[in-house]
């Protein structure tokens, strides 16, 4: 359920920060130019995704009590927890700079700790996601979250690869919200498997 509760707040922080802000793209700017330092609503959205990122580090060490037998399992999860969860927290409590730009200019500290950790996010969680489906293909009770971790690992990698090669390009908000979507999308799968499972 906390699995649930994270990805709903996620989705509506992301959708909500974009109201009222002329002239913001979805496709071609990242979800944290719309509350980064200065703009409307920013401390609100900034709380959102600090809870939102509570929710899902719960949901990670839950899983892995719940869900994982064996050790690399847990591990698995359990780092998912720490480079989502905490890393969900870490980037809403210090939000980037207006137009999240650090090739240029004098970038702040909540700036750098903001881009490194999502940075770090990014590189860890599709590998999580996907180890998990690879090792939950050794257990028949769950074929289905084994596929479903397996596709939403490859398509959250894929969008990360080409976001890292064209950061700066005119579709890096829609590769971001790919990314999120397929993260979001495999944490509520693995909620509602776990809910049939119990």
């Amino acid at each position: 359920m906390v699995g649930l509760l994270g990805a709903v707040i996620f989705v509506f922080a992301a959708v909500y920060g974009t109201f009222g802000l002329e002239g913001y793209s979805q496709w071609s700017q990242f979800i944290s130019e719309s509350y980064a330092t200065g703009m409307p609503n920013a401390v609100f959205l900034q709380y959102a995704y600090v809870i939102s990122g509570v929710f899902l580090a719960l949901f990670g060490f839950l899983a892995s009590m719940a869900l994982a037998k064996s050790k690399p399992l847990k591990t698995a999860f359990v780092m998912f927890a720490i480079f989502y969860g905490l890393g969900t927290m870490i980037t809403g409590y210090f939000p980037c700079d207006i137009g999240c730009v650090t090739a240029e200019g004098n970038p702040s500290i909540s700036q750098i700790v903001h881009q490194l950790t999502g940075t770090l996010t990014y590189m860890i969680v599709p590998f999580c996601i996907a180890s998990i489906g690879f090792l939950f293909q050794k257990e028949k009770d769950h074929q289905k979250l084994a596929m479903f971790s397996l596709v939403a690992g490859g398509i959250a990698f894929s969008f990360v690869v080409l976001l890292f090669a064209d950061g700066d390009g005119s579709l890096k908000g829609l590769y971001q919200r790919i990314i999120e979507v397929s993260i979001l999308s495999w944490v509520c799968f693995v909620s509602f498997h776990n809910l049939k499972s119990t």
